[in-house]
C-alpha cells in the first residue's frame, strides 16, 4: 500500500539553490519511497493547484535554506493560507524546520529570529509526558537525538497544538495537532548524519554563525541518529496502517 502513496513537497528554495534536489531524496529515503512518489511545488513561484492538492495522499514540508519563517511577503502569505488550508481539511501533513515553524505560525502560534538560541548539528531531545503516550513519538525513548539547524524557533504554540519534545535549549521542538493527522518538527528526521553534513556544506555560513568553528571541528562533533531515522515510516504507518 505505502509504495502508491502520493506526496507533495512544499518546497522554499531559491531556484540555484544546491539543495533542492537533496531535499527530495533526503524525503524519499526516510520515507521508504521512490522519488517519483514525491511531487514538488515551489511555494516562492506559486501554490499547488487544488488538483494537486488533493492527489496527494501526504504533504509534507522541510526547510527552507535562506528564508523566514518570521518574515513577510506574498509567497509567505500563500504558504500560510494553504498550511491554514491543509489543517482544517485534516490533510495527513509533516513539516519539520522552517515548516514547523511555518504551520505554527499560520495557526496562531508565534515565531522569533533568536540567534542566542540557535541550535546547529545533532541536539539532545526530551519527550513530554504527552510524547511519552504518542503513537509516534513513544518509540524514540524518553531521550533520543536529532539533526537540527535553525535560528528561529516557536515561543508560542497554535491553541490545538500538543508539545511532544523539547531540548535544553529551545523548549518548542516537537508537536501534533490534536483530532489531527499533522505532526511537526523542529529537528530534521528527514536527515541523515551524511545529509546533514552535505547540507551544511552547501550553506557554511550556518556554521561560521552558529557553531563558530571550523567545518572539520563542528562534523566531528556530530553523529548519527537511527531513532529519528524511523519517525517518518512510523508516521506513515500510523496515518495510512
Amino acid at each position: 500500500m505505502f509504495e502508491r502513496l502520493r506526496y507533495l513537497l512544499l518546497q522554499i528554495r531559491k531556484a540555484n539553490d544546491p539543495m533542492r534536489q537533496q531535499e527530495v531524496s533526503c524525503f524519499a529515503r526516510a520515507l521508504r519511497c521512490k522519488r517519483q512518489q514525491i511531487a514538488v511545488t515551489d511555494m516562492l513561484s506559486g501554490p499547488p493547484s487544488s488538483a494537486q492538492l488533493q492527489r496527494a495522499d501526504v504533504v509534507l514540508v522541510g526547510g527552507s535554506g535562506d528564508y523566514s519563517a518570521t518574515g513577510e511577503g506574498a509567497w509567505l502569505d500563500r504558504t500560510l493560507d494553504l498550511l491554514r488550508k491543509i489543517h482544517a481539511q485534516s490533510k495527513p501533513a509533516f513539516a519539520s524546520c522552517w515548516g514547523f515553524q511555518a504551520m505554527a505560525r499560520a495557526l496562531g502560534g508565534q515565531v522569533i529570529h533568536d540567534l542566542p538560541h540557535a541550535e546547529l548539528g545533532t541536539i539532545e531531545l526530551t519527550l513530554t509526558d504527552e510524547g511519552e503516550q504518542d503513537p509516534i513519538f513513544a518509540p524514540l525513548g524518553k531521550t533520543f537525538y536529532g539533526q537540527a539547524g535553525h535560528e528561529d524557533h516557536v515561543i508560542v504554540l497554535p491553541p490545538d497544538a500538543t508539545l511532544l519534545a523539547s531540548s535544553p535549549r529551545v523548549e518548542h521542538q516537537a508537536y501534533r495537532f490534536e483530532g489531527k493527522p499533522i505532526y511537526c518538527t523542529q529537528f530534521h528526521p528527514e536527515l541523515s548524519l551524511t545529509e546533514m553534513l552535505s547540507r551544511l556544506e552547501a550553506y557554511p555560513q550556518y556554521v561560521e554563525r552558529i557553531a563558530q568553528v571550523p567545518f572539520e571541528t563542528f562534523a566531528v562533533r556530530c553523529r548519527e541518529t537511527p531513532e529519528t531515522d524511523l519517525l517518518l515510516p512510523r508516521f506513515i504507518e500510523h496515518v495510512f496502517g
